[in-house]
C-alpha cells in the first residue's frame, strides 16, 4: 500500500534509482559562470495567555510605528511591503539578542517579533498536509536521529514547517538563507525563539550572506553530516572553506536548477566526494513547484509591487520551461497578450500550440509592457535591451539566480535609481524614460510576495524523504554522483496530499496489473515518462 507507515520502508536498492549522468547538452558556459552565480545571488502551536499578551503588545507597538511612518518621508515609506521589522537600521550582527529562555545561538532581525512568526507558521501548517502527515507517521521512529543538517534555503513560514518536521524526526539543524531578500523576519525570529540556530534576515549584504552560512557550518562542538541546499551556496562554501568537513558529509539534497548544475560540474571535475540527490528534477518538484506555484505567485508578486492591470498588456516571457509555462498561463488568463522567447524547438513548439507567439527579444523589446525572465541562464536581458524598453516597462526575474538580467550595467552615473517601495525601483534615463525593476533582478516571487504553502508542502516532503534516504542508506549504496529519488517516492509524496481534495484513487485489478506489467501498488510510470 502506498500509504504505509514511512519507516517501514527500507532504503531502496541501487538498481531502483536513476543515476543522473552528465549530458553533452549542458551549457558549457556554466563551468565559467558557476562562481559568478554564487557571488551574484547574494531567495508548537503555543496558544497561551502569555503569547497572546506578547502578540497584543507587539501589535500596539506596530500601530505606533505605523502612525509615525504615515507622517514620515518617502524613504520611511519604502519598506511598507516588506517585513514589519525592517525599520530597525541596526545590523543584527551588531546587537546581542536572547530568546525568552536565554538561547542566543542565532542572528535574526528582531527576536521580539517571534509571536507574529509563530502565527504565520501555524497558518502554513494548515496548508501543508503532506508534510504534516509525514511528521505524524515518522515522528515516533526518528529516522533522522543523529542527522546534523545544514540548511540553506528561503526562510519562510513554509520552510519553518519543514525545519520543525526534520527536528521532530530526530535531526539537529542549523539554517541560513539562500536569498538576501526572501527571509520573513518574524518567521526567523519564531524559529530562534523555539531554540533553532537561525542566521538570516531580510536585506542582508553579500558579506552578511556568507557570514550567516559560515556561522551555521562552523559551530563549536557541532559538525554537519547532511546538506539541504537551494542554489548550492552551502555546498559551495563548505567545499571551498572546509574541504575536510565536506568529505565527512553523508549526502547533499539540492532543489534548484542552479544548484543541480553546480553538482554536475563538481561531479564532472571529480570534486563531488559525497552522494547527492537532485530533488529539482523529481516530478513532484518540477511539475508542482515550478509550474503550478509560479502560475499563482507571479501574479501575486506583480500585483503587490506595481498594482498593474494585465488586461491588454504586452508581456514577454523569456523561457518556456515549467516556470515559463506557469507564468504564461497565468498572465494569458488575465487577458495579457503573451509572447515567448525560447532556444529549445520542443518548448517553442509547445508555446505555439498553447497559443503564444514565439519571438526574439530584439523583435519586440520596444513594445512590451512587462518583461519576465524564466531561463536560469545568464545575460538574457542586457543593457542594450534595457535601453530600448518603453517608458514604464516592468522588468523582473522568475529564475533562481540573478544573472539573467544585467542589473550591474544599470548602476552607472547617467542613470538614476529611485526607490519606490520595498523591492521596487525606478531606473531613470537622462531623457526621462523610466523602467520599473523588481527585487533588483532577483527571484521576484519570493522577494516580493510568497509561494503557496500547499505547493511548498509537496517539495518539502520530497526533500525530507531524500534526506531520510541518504542518511539511512548503507555504505556503498550511493557513489560520488548525483541521483534522483525513485518514482515510487514521488508517488508517495503525491498520495500524502490527495486526501486534502477528498480524492479517491482507482485500484488496478490483478488482471489489469498483469496486463500492464505493473505492481498494483506502483510505480505506475517508467522513469522516462513525461507527465
Amino acid at each position: 500500500m502506498l500509504a504505509k507507515k514511512l519507516l517501514s520502508f527500507k532504503p531502496s536498492s541501487s538498481e531502483n534509482f536513476e543515476k543522473f549522468h552528465d549530458s553533452e547538452k549542458m551549457n558549457s558556459s556554466l563551468d565559467e559562470s558557476g562562481e559568478e552565480a554564487y557571488r551574484a545571488r547574494a531567495g508548537r502551536k503555543r496558544h497561551s495567555v502569555q503569547l497572546d499578551k506578547k502578540l497584543t503588545s507587539q501589535l500596539h507597538s506596530l500601530d505606533r510605528r505605523s502612525s509615525t511612518i504615515s507622517t514620515g518621508t518617502a524613504d520611511s515609506l519604502s519598506s511598507y511591503t516588506g517585513s514589519s521589522s525592517e525599520e530597525d537600521e541596526i545590523s543584527p550582527r551588531e546587537k546581542p539578542q536572547k530568546s525568552s529562555k536565554g538561547f542566543s545561538d542565532f542572528c535574526v532581525k528582531n527576536i521580539e517579533h517571534s509571536a507574529f512568526g509563530r502565527r504565520e507558521i501555524e497558518i502554513a501548517e494548515q496548508e501543508m498536509p503532506g508534510l504534516m502527515a509525514l511528521r505524524r507517521r515518522a515522528e515516533a521512529d526518528k529516522p533522522l536521529q543523529g542527522a546534523k543538517i545544514i540548511g540553506c534555503t528561503h526562510i519562510t513560514a513554509q520552510t519553518a514547517v519543514l525545519v520543525e518536521t526534520l527536528a521532530a524526526l530526530g535531526a539537529s539543524i542549523r539554517w541560513s538563507a539562500c536569498n538576501i531578500y526572501s527571509t520573513q523576519n518574524e518567521v526567523a525570529a519564531a524559529l530562534a525563539e523555539s531554540g533553532y540556530p537561525i542566521y538570516a534576515w531580510k536585506g542582508e549584504t553579500e558579506e552578511d550572506f556568507w557570514w550567516c552560512i559560515d556561522k551555521c557550518i562552523n559551530a563549536e562542538g557541532w559538525q554537519p553530516n547532511m546538506i539541504l541546499d537551494d542554489g548550492g551556496d552551502a555546498t559551495h562554501w563548505l567545499l571551498k572553506k572546509y574541504p575536510a568537513m565536506f568529505n565527512m558529509v553523508k549526502g547533499i539534497v539540492e532543489e534548484s536548477v542552479t544548484g543541480v548544475h553546480r553538482l554536475y560540474q563538481l561531479s564532472k571535475s571529480g570534486k563531488l566526494t559525497v552522494p547527492a540527490m537532485n530533488v529539482n528534477d523529481s516530478v513532484t518538484k518540477t511539475k508542482f513547484d515550478n509550474l503550478y506555484s509560479c502560475r499563482e505567485s507571479i501574479l501575486d508578486a506583480l500585483k503587490r509591487t506595481t498594482d498593474v492591470m494585465f488586461g491588454g498588456k504586452q508581456v514577454l516571457i523569456c523561457g518556456f520551461g515549467e516556470v515559463g509555462k506557469g507564468c504564461s498561463q497565468a498572465l494569458k488568463g488575465l487577458g495579457a497578450i503573451v509572447s515567448v522567447t525560447e532556444i529549445d524547438p520542443i518548448c517553442a513548439l509547445q508555446a505555439c500550440m498553447d497559443g503564444f507567439r514565439v519571438v526574439k527579444l530584439d523583435e519586440v523589446v520596444r513594445n512590451i509592457d512587462v518583461l519576465i525572465t524564466c531561463t536560469g541562464n545568464k545575460n538574457v536581458v542586457m543593457r542594450s535591451h534595457l535601453d530600448r524598453l518603453k517608458n514604464g516597462c516592468i522588468v523582473c526575474n522568475m529564475g533562481h539566480s540573478n544573472t539573467e538580467i544585467d542589473v550591474a550595467s544599470l548602476r552607472t552615473p547617467e542613470l538614476t535609481w529611485e526607490k519606490v517601495r520595498s523591492q521596487v525601483d525606478h531606473i531613470i534615463w537622462p531623457d526621462g524614460k523610466r523602467i520599473i525593476l523588481l527585487a533588483e533582478g532577483r527571484l521576484v516571487n519570493l522577494s516580493c510576495s510568497s509561494v503557496p504553502s500547499f505547493v511548498v508542502s509537496i517539495t518539502a516532503t520530497t526533500q525530507a524523504l531524500a534526506l531520510i534516504e541518504l542518511f539511512n542508506a548503507p555504505g556503498g549504496r550511493y557513489k560520488q554522483d548525483v541521483y534522483l529519488l525513485p518514482k515510487k517516492m514521488d508517488e508517495y509524496v503525491a498520495s500524502l496530499h490527495l486526501p486534502t481534495f477528498d480524492a479517491h484513487l482507482t485500484e488496478l485489478t490483478d488482471d489489469q496489473a498483469k496486463y500492464l506489467g505493473l505492481n498494483k501498488a506502483g510505480p505506475f510510470k517508467p522513469n522516462y515518462y513525461r507527465y
